[in-house]
């Protein structure tokens, strides 16, 4: 298959493009390097550098014809989207629809879209938090993500357009920028491994749900093929605190620095995870990488590239 990957010289959309083309597809990139690295792109891969709000977009579909988008690109930063509402509205809303009106006229079969799990619930009620768990988000990243849930819903009724929705969790591992907010095992090592102190915001009980890109990845190849029209959390079910991620991040680069506990910032829910019983049901999917061998693989990768970054 031809498959066009937005986001693809960032974090999780990289490592897509990478096994993506290790199982013979052809792959296309738009990425409009904002955030995302030149040097994450696989060579095999053909890149156009665009802003997905761009209306030439459509032409770029129109020409490559990709049998499936997968749309990773977005603005990720949580507290980015509440100091300034309106780009985080034109990249995440508008920018995304922009992306699924142009698929929609080139013909395209299929969209895959990476939304939120942790920013969607708001304080959930049940913990781990399913699929049809009350919507409320605290940021505006969160509104604007399922926003876009609904357009996807729309044209999939109003134009044939299949989808999957895939709600994330932490996404962790090798190549994510320390520049990310939701990057903390990426910031923890990079800053213990200059020999410098992170900082924790708020007293360390804060719980995330954190999820391998590995194992990311597997469950945007699974989509690829199945889960028509349905929504997935794509987590462990597993809360872990900002002190465990904090210590285990330690002991992995083998040190004794201590963190600098700061206020909480605001916008940001106390506990989350994601329960996964349903794509294990429909797609067979299940986490399979351990937050301790996770963690260790993305150490040892910011040790060998301290200087990327």
């Amino acid at each position: 298959m031809k498959i066009l990957v937005t986001g693809g010289a960032g974090f999780i959309g990289s490592h897509l493009v990478d096994h993506l083309i290790d199982l013979g597809h052809e792959v296309v990139v738009v990425d409009d390097l904002s955030f995302g690295r030149r040097e994450n792109i696989n060579p095999k891969a053909k890149f156009y550098q665009i802003d997905i709000r761009s209306p030439e977009l459509g032409e770029i579909l129109k020409k490559e014809h990709p049998d499936i988008v997968n749309h990773h690109a977005a603005q990720v930063n949580l507290r980015r989207s509440m100091e300034e509402p309106l780009f985080d509205a034109e990249v995440n809303a508008v920018g995304s629809l922009n992306l699924i009106h142009q698929s929609a006229e080139a013909g395209v079969s299929k969209l895959i879209y990476s939304s939120t799990g942790g920013a969607l619930y708001g304080e959930p009620k049940v913990i781990p938090a399913t699929e049809d768990h009350p919507i409320a988000p605290l940021s505006l990243y969160g509104v604007h993500k399922y926003i876009v849930e609904h357009y996807l819903r729309l044209y999939s009724t109003s134009h044939n357009l299949r989808y999957t929705v895939l709600r994330y969790g932490n996404v962790y591992g090798p190549r994510q920028n320390p520049k990310g907010e939701a990057g903390v095992v990426a910031i923890f090592s990079l800053k213990m491994l200059r020999g410098e102190r992170p900082v924790i915001f708020g007293d360390g009980s804060k719980t995330r749900d954190y999820v391998y890109i590995e194992d990311v990845v597997r469950a945007n190849i699974l989509a690829l093929e199945g889960g028509d029209n349905e929504v997935f959390n794509v987590g462990t079910g597993l809360e872990v605190t900002d002190q465990e991620i904090f210590d285990k991040v330690r002991e992995k680069v083998g040190c004794d620095i201590e963190p600098i506990y700061g206020e909480k910032r605001p916008g940001e829910i106390d506990h989350i995870a994601l329960a996964y019983t349903k794509i294990k049901k429909t797609l067979g999917w299940e986490p399979k990488v351990s937050l301790d061998e996770g963690v260790s693989r993305a150490v040892s990768y910011y040790r060998e590239n301290i200087d990327l970054f």
